[in-house]
């Protein structure tokens, strides 16, 4: 063995690996884990089978927007690339993995910035993918009277690609919860609670509330911003609505990365 080579594995020994590496190990196992199959027949199940479900039952009205109503899957995708952000790095921890890594990667926020850059990228293509997936096929079987849509009309290839960006967003606030919390029933626990319960405790709050509080909410941001066509009253304009959902994740990760740090596995 050379001097050079002795170096470079007495470097790797005490610094872990780099980046490019620490990706690499992380989508092998994020590919190789049962679960990941699962949850994401579970999004294009819920994605394609409710945009047929919604859109042929739509008949023509002034509320109507094609686009965002092809989005329905939402409140199931969302949900489920939550568990899968929340999967990421809780399933290590629960089964002690957690210390074979961190032996190899003892730079824990390059170990949460590769996890992250994973899922992100995973969740990214396929959330794309059934965006445009459920679109076409809400298009389809769409019956007339009502109005169609198609990708050149204003507003809908953005509320296409939006669509496809939110769920990847929502993987990402997952995981840095995750890792704060480090339980899998808590992190999937808190993120049904940011989804679903939150958007409830504001129904009995009064309107006032609803309205000016209720547009910060990622489910509504979905919802009202990013997948509608059609201007929705007392909602975040569509880039408005990006920025805070980009603001959630990265506060979640940069949570993480901290309580990742500061605290034994």
């Amino acid at each position: 063995m050379t001097t050079a080579t002795l170096t470079r594995s007495a470097t790797r020994a005490a610094g872990g690996y780099g980046f490019r590496s620490v990706t690499r190990m992380e989508f092998l196992k994020l590919r190789s884990v049962r679960s990941t199959a699962w949850i994401g027949l579970v999004f294009a199940a819920g994605m394609i089978g409710l945009a047929i479900l919604v859109m042929r039952g739509q008949h023509n009205s002034p509320s109507f927007d094609p686009t965002n109503d092809s989005f329905a899957g939402l409140a199931i995708g969302q949900l489920a690339f939550g568990v899968l952000g929340a999967l990421v790095i809780t399933s290590e921890f629960s089964s002690g993995m957690i210390r074979a890594t961190l032996a190899a990667v003892p730079r824990r926020p390059l170990l949460l910035a590769a996890k992250a850059a994973v899922l992100g990228a995973v969740t990214l293509a396929v959330g794309e993918v059934l965006a445009f997936g459920a679109f076409a096929v809400g298009e389809l079987v769409l019956r007339s009277p009502a109005p169609h849509a198609t990708l050149a009309q204003p507003g809908v290839l953005r509320a296409v690609l939006m669509a496809g960006v939110y769920p990847a967003l929502i993987a990402l606030t997952a995981l840095g919860l995750g890792a704060v919390i480090r339980h899998t029933a808590g992190a999937i626990s808190a993120v049904v609670g940011i989804l679903f319960v939150l958007p409830l405790i504001l129904l009995p709050l009064g309107t006032s509330i609803q309205n000016s509080v209720g547009q910060f909410m990622p489910m509504l941001i979905a919802e009202n911003s990013l997948t509608a066509v059609k201007p929705v009253a007392h909602s975040l304009t569509p880039g408005v609505g990006l920025a805070v959902l980009c603001v959630y994740a990265a506060a979640a990760l940069a949570a993480g990365a901290w309580a990742l740090a500061r605290r034994d596995a």
